[in-house]
């Protein structure tokens, strides 16, 4: 069997730097110029639509990366220990104690806050180990919390500019 060496802190910190960065930029571009584009295009019942199948896929393609690649690239290990955060930030104090509240808070936090990728990431029982059944559920209900939060808030904006 072949073992994973750890890798350096540089390496790792430029892996996690390099996965961050390339995430965000993608999400950035997803969530705030394609989303409301769609969602203004095609409405809210099949921009929603449109919008959370390619999450879907998007999502799901992620974690086939992140399991083929068996490297922490987005740093989701690094946030699964996140939850001992004692430091002196009221934001991360604030994530670290509702992480500590439960899977069910968790799923709730992580799939308004970032998406379905990291929240199955995340609440995975095992590392770079494929998509049990309970990892499906998690998946698939992100998918539907996320986009479900975020069709509507495009759609309000959209309302609100009165467009």
């Amino acid at each position: 069997m072949r073992t994973i060496a750890s890798p350096s802190w540089p390496i790792r910190t430029t892996q996690w730097l390099v996965g961050f960065l390339t995430h965000k930029f993608f999400d950035e571009a997803f969530d705030f110029v394609l989303y409301p584009f769609v969602i203004f295009w095609l409405g809210l019942l099949w921009g929603g639509f449109v919008m959370a199948s390619l999450s879907l896929l998007n999502c799901y393609l992620l974690l086939k990366l992140y399991d083929w690649l068996k490297r922490d690239w987005f740093g989701i290990e690094f946030v699964k220990a996140f939850r001992l955060y004692n430091g002196t930030s009221r934001w991360r104090k604030a994530l670290a104690w509702l992480l500590n509240r439960g899977d069910a808070v968790a799923f709730v936090v992580l799939s308004v806050r970032y998406d379905p990728f990291i929240t199955t990431a995340y609440l995975r029982h095992g590392i770079y180990s494929g998509m049990t059944s309970r990892d499906w559920r998690v998946f698939l209900g992100s998918v539907l919390v996320s986009n479900l939060v975020w069709a509507l808030c495009c759609y309000g904006g959209i309302r609100a500019l009165g467009l």
